[in-house]
């Protein structure tokens, strides 16, 4: 990383908290803000981490300190929950002991945002390990696989093989699924565990953990972790037979 007098750079207090780019949808938006809300249920009683959603990371790399990269999603290790016990505005590194994020997310959207040139560059050159990107409607247009993994190896990014793909030094894995939010049913992309069972939201357990007809028919494992297809094949079993 480059070495930079700190006595000018900017704090916190005076930087925006973003570029002020509107994204292009709403799931640029609300599948980061899924994997922060399940992140929040895994490691509840964890205090050295932060996920930050659509939030501008300052970094001593550019050319001018006041213009951050925008993830739409990354998460940092090492650091303080709650900055000060108070919500962080922005992600400024040297206000973070010089700690990047170790993974950070991009979602592609109708507008190209240069995830696979710039802001890859740019990752690379802060030091993130792991850069996931996410294109589930653009990846014929762009020649690219819809989900992607890229690590990075001697300053250069590899695209990575295997979904769910195991973080081994988060502790984590991620990966597609699909979920049903009332009505809707979409793709999503979800944490998983080392033995790549999709970790539960705390209202689809309690949804299994609310019939007891759940454990009649997976005895011991109302707490387990169910995929999408099976969960959603038990509430179709049930909404058949109560018409009946």
């Amino acid at each position: 990383m480059l070495q930079v007098d700190r006595k000018y750079l900017p704090s916190s207090t005076e930087l925006p908290d973003s570029d002020d780019t509107p994204v292009d949808n709403e799931d640029q938006n609300w599948l980061p803000n899924v994997l922060l809300l399940l992140l929040k249920y895994i490691w509840a009683d964890r205090t050295d981490w932060f996920f930050g959603v659509d939030m501008g990371v300052y970094h001593p790399t550019g050319v001018n300190h006041r213009f951050p990269v925008v993830p739409n999603g990354f998460l940092s290790l090492g650091v303080e929950r709650r900055k000060g016990n108070k919500s962080r505005r922005s992600y400024v590194m040297w206000e973070e002991n010089d700690i990047p994020p170790i993974l950070t997310l991009e979602m592609v959207s109708w507008t190209p945002g240069g995830e696979y040139e710039e802001k890859m560059a740019i990752y690379a050159k802060l030091g993130v390990l792991y850069y996931v990107i996410y294109n589930p409607e653009y990846w014929q247009r762009d020649r690219h696989q819809p989900f992607e993994v890229y690590k990075l190896v001697d300053g250069g990014y590899q695209l990575q093989i295997g979904e769910p793909y195991w973080f081994p030094e988060i502790g984590l894995g991620i990966g597609r699924c699909q979920e049903v939010s009332g009505a809707v049913e979409q793709e999503v992309l979800s944490w998983f565990d080392a033995q790549n069972n999709r970790y539960l939201r705390p209202e689809e357990e309690a949804v299994l953990a609310k019939d007891d007809s759940y454990d009649s028919l997976f005895p011991g494992r109302l707490n387990a972790y169910f995929d999408y297809y099976q969960l959603t094949n038990i509430h179709r079993y049930f909404a058949i037979h109560r018409e009946h």
